[in-house]
């Protein structure tokens, strides 16, 4: 239940021609209280019940607890969520032994491009892919739940 991530602004858009997939999501926050995050996603036809505890010092490290319920089921939970829902396409890509999701924000966060990269530890050696550009990982305001009250457009 331990989620071990690093979290990379993108430099470009070269990071889709290595995509094997790419997916919708829509996501909201029924509490975005940074000690506990309770989120609904809608991937694709697919629903999911999210809560994540808060990270630890470097923002790498933090529980998370995800299940998958009824897509019909997300869909009307999703009006109950606070402020704005983020839109975001998502890229997977291998990168040597390791999995990239980039997430290609729109609406209210448009012209955001953020990859996540989870590891089995912090201290985990990853490649690089040259698209990859600042470390956010233990940035707030880079957090899609801070996203929801605060969309990168406003910034």
């Amino acid at each position: 239940m331990l989620e071990i991530e690093r979290k990379f602004l993108v430099l470009s858009n070269d990071f889709i021609k290595y995509s094997f997939t790419q997916n919708r999501i829509v996501q909201a926050y029924l509490n975005s209280n940074p000690e506990r995050t309770v989120r609904i996603r809608i991937k694709g036809n697919k629903g999911f019940l999210t809560i994540k505890g808060k990270g630890n010092e470097s923002g790498t490290t933090r529980l998370e607890w995800e299940t998958e319920i009824p897509f019909a089921e997300a869909e009307k939970l999703l009006p109950l969520c606070e402020n704005i829902y983020i839109d975001k396409t998502r890229y997977e890509i291998k990168v040597g032994n390791h999995l990239f999701e980039v997430d290609v924000f729109s609406g209210e966060n448009e012209g955001l491009i953020l990859a996540e990269v989870e590891l089995k530890s912090e201290d985990e050696v990853f490649e690089r892919p040259n698209w990859l550009g600042k470390e956010v990982t233990a940035d707030a305001k880079f957090y899609n739940s801070y996203l929801s009250h605060k969309p990168y457009k406003s910034w």
